[in-house]
C-alpha cells in the first residue's frame, strides 16, 4: 500500500511549538531555565498571581510592604528567550498609592527599581547555573 502524505508535512501541523519550546537540557520550558528559576526565587516574596513557563511570564498579586500600608505593588517578569543574558529579562513595576478609603492611584515607579529588580534576577540566575556546575 502507498503511504498517503499530509498537507502539513511529516511532523504535521505544530500549533503548540512542539519541541521547538524544549530547551537543550530537555527541561521542557520554552525560556532559560536559570532565569525563570531566578524570577521566582526574586519576586518570591510577593504573592504569586499566575506563572506560564513556557510563555517565560511571571505575574504577582498587589504586596503592601509592612513599612508603607499606603502604597502597593504589583510586578510582571518576562523572560525572554533561552540563553541566560541581560536583555533576556524584563521586569515591570507599578506601583499605587492610597487615596484615601479603598482607593487607590496609579504613582510613578523610579527606573532605578526596575533596573535594580533586573539585576537582582540576573545576579541569582548566574549562582544558579555556578551551582548547577558545580554539582555536575
Amino acid at each position: 500500500m502507498k503511504k498517503q502524505g499530509s498537507v502539513f508535512g511529516d511532523g504535521g501541523l505544530g500549533i503548540f511549538g512542539g519541541d521547538e519550546k524544549k530547551q537543550e537540557n530537555g527541561s521542557g520550558i520554552g525560556v532559560n531555565s536559570f532565569l525563570w528559576r531566578a524570577t521566582l526565587d526574586t519576586l518570591s516574596f510577593m504573592p504569586l498571581n499566575s506563572a506560564d513557563p513556557f510563555g517565560g511570564v511571571i505575574i504577582t498579586d498587589w504586596y503592601s510592604p509592612a513599612e508603607t500600608p499606603n502604597e502597593r505593588f504589583k510586578m510582571t517578569g518576562y523572560i525572554l528567550g533561552t540563553a541566560l543574558r541581560s536583555d533576556a529579562i524584563k521586569v515591570a513595576i507599578f506601583r499605587q498609592v492610597r487615596a484615601g478609603g479603598n482607593e487607590w492611584a496609579d504613582a510613578v515607579v523610579d527606573p532605578k527599581t526596575v533596573t535594580a529588580m533586573e539585576d537582582s534576577i540576573l545576579t541569582r540566575a548566574r549562582q544558579l547555573r555556578i551551582d548547577s556546575a558545580n554539582n555536575q
